[in-house]
Order: structure tokens, then sequence, then C-alpha cells
């Protein structure tokens, strides 16, 4: 997609192996000879105005709505002023953080954060220095430099990286060409983002609506005696989780497990939304965390019982040494189908009482023995078969829609990341 685009007339070597040949006529520089590190402690508590470095770059705490702790004080948050330059560089070994933004207006972020300010505006362009350091972050150059056991960089570190230093009037080209250029992706994902949401809640309703309504519209309905529920389906019944299923009835025990045995760990943040399993480790009983204590058997439904980790959930059709982590409550099926019992834990009425029976500040969860207390229906086993059959194949078709969109805001991220990269090492001339 870069490829229709000019490049410079000379080249040179700019030693330094993640930028490769650089123009002419740019410099190459470490970045302490362009910027310094300052850090103002908002001791008087003078500045109020709260701003957040996120993925989207630095804006206000408001915008990303509650949740989060807040400090009881922020005499110790730091002073940022316009055209700063905030990093984010402590636990390096998590790539799915931000790390690189740029201040707009005066106001106050973590002391943690590193401030860099220009010391000649002559010479460097804010906005191009933000795209510059900001393709350091999508290339893992911070996580590269940061591994080991700090897993973190100091301003001196960052100061350090040689950074480029094209004449002032083409770094306001650059930054002037993709903030059009990223503009228009970020909208595109943006959308396709929404288009997703839209079809995760048609999902969430399709499986609420079947599991409490059935299928057939023109069903004889009865009044359930419950506010949440209203009319359901005439033969269906009412049934606490713990009438219909058992819980947690294998685990390993320091006393009875083989130290040698060897299974397949599913960790807590290890299952999706969609009821699969990312990633399996594969662990002897003597090595494995003490948190690996679930043993799962076919045609057992696992729930997080960890509220971050709401939806994730699965059924098992292979269960041989397969060992979930005492975050997920596995539930055994006893007089309804697993597939209904599936299909009724995914949907929001139960969703809901779990929200509303979990207790905790930091990691709000819900133990065993409320979850058992929740209520679902219960359908014949026929009934039972025909709907899960159809929410198999119905969710199937939003699960591929939902992937393929997915697939395509990668695409989109990469390109976005491409155009960066060949911007601001003068790759392609703007």
């Amino acid at each position: 997609m870069t490829a229709k685009l000019q490049t410079y007339l000379k080249y040179r070597s700019s030693n330094t192996s993640w930028i490769e040949d650089i123009p002419d006529n740019w410099l190459s520089r470490r970045g302490k000879f362009f910027f310094r590190s300052r850090k103002r402690i908002n001791a008087d508590s003078n500045c109020d105005n709260i701003l957040s470095l996120t993925m989207k770059g630095v804006v206000h705490r408001e915008e990303l709505g509650e949740g989060g702790l807040l400090p009881a004080s922020y005499e110790t948050f730091q002073i940022f002023y316009p055209n700063d330059l905030a990093f984010k560089l402590i636990d390096l070994e998590n790539y799915k953080t931000s790390r690189v933004g740029l201040v707009l207006e005066k106001g106050i972020m973590s002391s943690a954060y590193v401030r860099l300010i220009i010391i000649d505006e002559s010479l460097i362009n804010a906005k191009f220095a933000y795209y510059f350091y900001y393709n350091l972050y999508l290339q893992g150059i911070y996580n590269f430099l940061g591994m080991g056991v700090r897993s973190t960089l100091t301003p001196w570190n960052l100061l350090e990286i040689s950074i480029l230093i094209p004449p002032l009037e083409t770094q306001k080209r650059i930054a002037d060409f993709l903030d059009e250029k990223t503009k228009i992706t970020d909208e595109l994902i943006e959308k396709k983002e929404k288009l997703i949401e839209f079809l995760r809640e048609k999902r969430a309703a399709l499986i609420t609506r079947a599991v409490t309504k059935g299928l057939d519209p023109k069903a004889k309905m009865k009044p359930s005696g419950v506010d949440w529920l209203g009319d359901i389906p005439v033969g269906w019944e009412i049934k606490k989780l713990k009438h219909v299923a058992t819980v947690n009835r294998k685990s390993l025990s320091e006393d009875s497990t083989n130290p040698n045995f060897e299974f397949d760990y599913v960790d807590i943040g290890n299952v999706n939304s969609e009821g699969k399993i990312l990633e399996l480790q594969n662990y002897s009983f003597a090595n494995a965390p003490s948190r690996a204590r679930r043993l799962a058997e076919n045609g057992d439904v696992i729930i997080s019982t960890v509220r971050t980790y709401l939806r994730a959930m699965t059924r098992i059709s292979n269960a041989e040494n397969l060992v979930f982590s005492t975050g997920f409550a596995i539930f055994h099926p006893t007089k309804i189908l697993d597939s209904w019992l599936y299909w009724s834990m995914q949907s929001e009425v139960f969703l809901a009482h779990v929200m509303a029976n979990s207790t905790g500040v930091n990691y709000p969860g819900i133990n065993e023995q409320k979850l058992s207390s929740i209520s679902l229906l219960v359908s014949d086993e026929k009934e039972q078969r025909q709907i899960a059959d159809f929410l198999d194949a119905e969710t199937a078709k939003i699960d591929k829609a939902t992937a393929l969109i997915g697939a395509q805001i990668e695409k989109l991220k990469e390109y976005r990341s491409s155009l960066i990269y060949h911007a601001v090492t003068g790759k392609i001339k703007v």
C-alpha cells in the first residue's frame, strides 16, 4: 500500500538495525541532544486537570468512564504541558498497553510516566517526534530494550535511543500526512469495532431469547412468577443450578496426585467469550501453578468465577488430562444436557445474576455456593437439544462474521503501523 509513494533520491546507513537506511540529509542522533527529561510534581495540588495515557493517546480522565482506582490526593502526580511527550515505560513484558502520547494541554498524570521536553522547537516538530517515538512502540523496541528482570526503561535509557531528525519542514509534512492518513484508518477501524459490538449484542440477545422463551413465537406461555423472567413457555421449569448439576467434583490434590502426572492447563485468561480455549500450557503436577487444580471431564461446562472474565466459559468434549485454574467453576450436568447448561449460562439473565452476586473490589468474583444457587430454565430434553443445536448453528455464523471483521481490523492496524514506520524513517517521501 506504500509502493505508489515516492522515495528520496539518496540514502545512507543509519547504523541502527531497526531503522536501516535513511535519507542522506536526515540526522541520526541520540535523543539526549534534542530532549530533556524533567519531572515537576503537583505538590501544591494547583492543577486538577487529570489526563490519562491510553492506546488512543493522552485523553481526559473522564473520557475513560467509570472504573479504575482513583488516588485520595493528586499531590504526587506530575504536571505536563502542551507539546510534552509522555511515556509509560514500566511493565514492558506487556505488549498490549499504551506507551507513548503527545500532550496537548496542561494537566497531571502519574509520576511513574517519563516526561520529555523539546529543547529547541526550531529543530523538532512535536507531532513528528510523537510519531517517531510511537513507531518505536509499534515495532516493540521499548519492550526489547527493557527485557530482563527490571522490565522497565529509565528516562536516561530513553534519551540514549537514536532518533531521526529530518529538516523541520519535512517533519511538519510527515506529521500532517500521518495525521490525515491515520485519521482515515482510525475511523475505519472504529466503524468495524462498532460492527463487532453490534454482532456481539445480537449474539447475546439471540441466546437469551432462545433459552428463556424458546424458538416457537406461537408457543403457549405462562407466568413464571419471577419479575426478571416474565412469561415462560408452558412445560418449562425454573430450577437452581445445584439441582441439575454438580460443581467441582474432581480436583487435584497434594495428597492424591502423582507428582509426575502430566496435563494441559487452562489459565483464567485463556478462554474467550465465544467459548474457545486460546492457549494450553503443559505441566507435570510437581511444577504446575498452585491454582492448577480443577480437573475436567467430558460433558463439563466451565465458567469463570472472576467477574473480569465474566463471559469466559466453555464446554468440554475432549477432557483427557485437562486441568483448569481455580478461577473457574466446573459444572457437570446431571439432569440436563451439557449444551443446554452451556447456553443457559451464556444468557444475559444468568450473567446478570452472576454480576449481582459478585463481591470484592480489585477482582470481584462469585463463589461456587452462590453460583450454584442461581436459577435457570429447563425444558424437556428434546426441546433442549433442538434449541442448543439452533444456537450452535446461529452463533457459529455470527462468530465467523466477527472473526472476519476482526481480521480486517488487524490488517488496517498493520497498514497503519507500516505507514507510520515508512514515513518517519524516510522509506517513503511525503
